[in-house]
């Protein structure tokens, strides 16, 4: 490996190179990628008495990594889905040191070797319909609050988005004056895709 190759320069490259305009990632993605690294550089710098500036690739070993992992879930709680898909954003970043200075490979690879942890999943309980259509009807609407609301229900129940792609959907988005009307859900990773639109959820989004 290279002597004390320090990061700030494979840092720069990953994200300007290789998450930007190699991978196309999303700005959620990058976002999600940067905030896990700033951890784990925050974490070796407490951890190595150094300063940020100053940490060197060869810093972030195997056993380092795992011990952040580790404080994720042991200190910060975090559940084994949030601790994956930190680990995710560091393979990301040692597939590309491996790549862009073949050298550094075998710290790399054995960052690479960390594995997945395996979550206990558990088993979804679907509402039954007379459960959807008594939340779709719960909220007053005899105010615009109310009404907002009900929209926004029938919106998740007839179209099954979720929440966060639902209140990602703006007007330009639906497409309301065709014969089937329709509406664009954006998900991550750039996979879009078109969700007819029920006739109940065009009239309350209509009127």
């Amino acid at each position: 490996m290279s002597e004390h190759l320090l990061l700030a320069p494979l840092l720069e490259s990953y994200f300007r190179r290789r998450l930007t305009k190699q991978r196309n990632a999303t700005p959620a993605t990058v976002a999600s990628y940067r905030d896990a690294l700033r951890m784990l550089i925050i974490f070796a710098a407490t951890r190595l008495a150094k300063k940020p500036a100053a940490l060197a690739l060869e810093d972030l070993d195997r056993d380092l990594v795992l011990a952040f992992l580790d404080e994720l879930e042991e200190k910060r709680k975090n559940v084994i889905a949030t601790r994956n898909a930190r680990l995710a954003a560091i393979r990301s970043f040692f597939h590309h040191v491996a790549a862009a200075d073949p050298a550094s490979f075998g710290v790399a690879q054995r960052v690479l070797t960390i594995p997945i942890k395996r979550a206990h999943i558990e088993v979804t309980h679907h509402l039954t319909k007379a459960e959807v259509d008594a939340l779709i009807a719960a909220p007053d609407q005899r105010t615009s609050r109310g009404r907002r609301d009900r929209t926004f229900l029938l919106f998740l129940a007839r179209t099954g988005a979720r929440v966060s792609k639902a209140t990602g959907v703006n007007a330009n988005d639906l497409r309301l004056e065709r014969p089937h009307p329709q509406v664009l859900l954006r998900g991550k990773g750039r996979r879009d895709r078109v969700v007819p639109i029920a006739k109940d959820l065009a009239r309350a989004l209509t009127s």
